[in-house]
């Protein structure tokens, strides 16, 4: 069942990982929870910027065009998505150094579980106040961060000790992993591709 575990990570965590762990489901599982829930912040932030406006601070609210909140809703989409995948990569290649075996599936499951809390930040931009969508998001970046400490001994069977700096490996790529992201929708904004208002 597709989301089967959302509830339980929120909570329970702890509990929740080890369940993960033990059934292990199919890739075909980890990959639905991941292009469900990417879902979420992409048709949030869609509905905010056409149809509520963003609130800046400044000024009076910031509405886009349909097609450029279509365009960088399909591009938010396909870049949440990879980040996941190429999350799940650098955890799945940073295993051996920790004496972990996984399979990229376990890899993927502790990626996409992690990520989750991040995407439903998304939520919060049905409220699209620039401050209120920064306070919520790092909430859900701590628990993203707090449910990676956790799972990282549980999925990839190694001792409490280890998990540890290995989890900080994985959140140290992570966060270079969202530079990028960042890095690249700003290169892509310079080439003629950013978001054009209403």
């Amino acid at each position: 069942m597709i989301l089967n575990h959302l509830m339980g990570l929120y909570t329970h965590p702890k509990e929740e990982w080890h369940t993960i762990e033990q059934n292990h489901e199919a890739l075909k599982s980890s990959l639905s929870h991941v292009l469900l829930v990417a879902l979420i912040p992409v048709i949030c932030t869609f509905f905010a910027s056409t149809e509520i406006g963003w609130n800046l601070g400044v000024g009076d609210p910031l509405f886009l065009t349909q097609q450029s909140a279509m365009l960088m809703s399909v591009g938010m989409y396909f870049g949440l998505i990879a980040g996941v995948f190429g999350l799940a990569y650098l955890a799945f290649w940073m295993a051996k150094t920790f004496d972990a075996d996984p399979s990229f599936t376990q890899a993927l499951e502790l990626a996409s579980y992690t990520a989750t809390p991040l995407f439903m930040v998304g939520l919060a931009s049905l409220y699209p106040s620039i401050w209120f969508v920064m306070v919520i998001g790092l909430f859900g970046l701590t628990y993203s961060v707090y449910l990676l400490y956790t799972g990282v001994p549980i999925i990839m069977n190694i001792p409490e000790e280890k998990g540890f700096i290995y989890a900080s490996s994985v959140v140290t790529a992570g966060l270079v992993l969202l530079v990028a992201l960042m890095a690249s929708s700003v290169i892509l904004w310079s080439m003629g591709l950013g978001p054009i208002q209403q």
